[in-house]
């Protein structure tokens, strides 16, 4: 899916306007398990169990062009049994015509995933209720907090 959108924050004398370019999202990898589907038909036992992980990652594609990766990985358990799990890497394409690290990277990490996940959440909940289950309709995400905690503890998710 190609989007040649075209995103202006608000200008400020701290807050240039970046002029952002959406050029592409897409599905960059996608895993379905439903390992108890039988069981989970036939005994009915109620809504499993959730542990839900969303990271975010962004790396440079071209000059002034970065790839942003939204990693979501949710896991359904009924007494104790694994019932499903996804893994959804959902991406997307930005040309960003700033180099300014001090913009750059909390713009990466916070705006563009947030403008990435509802596709993300509306894939995590048709993989869900095409396997079986009711959909898993994640609850929208804090990407400024995700992003402060990991700034304060540093991973390998550096921008390139």
């Amino acid at each position: 899916m190609v989007d040649e959108a075209q995103t202006s924050p608000q200008q400020t004398s701290d807050n240039p306007a970046l002029g952002v370019s959406i050029l592409a999202q897409y599905t960059k990898d996608l895993s379905f398990e439903n390992p108890k589907i039988l069981k989970n038909l036939s005994e009915k036992k109620g809504a499993p169990e959730m542990n839900i992980n969303i990271q975010v990652q962004a790396n440079q594609a071209g000059e002034k062009v970065f790839e942003v990766e939204l990693l979501v990985t949710a896991e359904g358990k009924v007494e104790g049994e694994t019932s499903f799990v996804v893994e959804l890497t959902y991406a997307g394409l930005f040309g960003v015509p700033t180099e300014d690290k001090d913009v750059l990277k909390p713009f990466l990490l916070i705006e563009c995933p947030r403008l990435l996940f509802p596709f993300a959440r509306n894939i995590v909940a048709d993989v869900t209720r095409d396997g079986g289950m009711p959909p898993l309709m994640l609850t929208p995400v804090d990407f400024s907090e995700l992003y402060r905690q990991q700034n304060e503890a540093p991973q390998d998710q550096a921008v390139n």
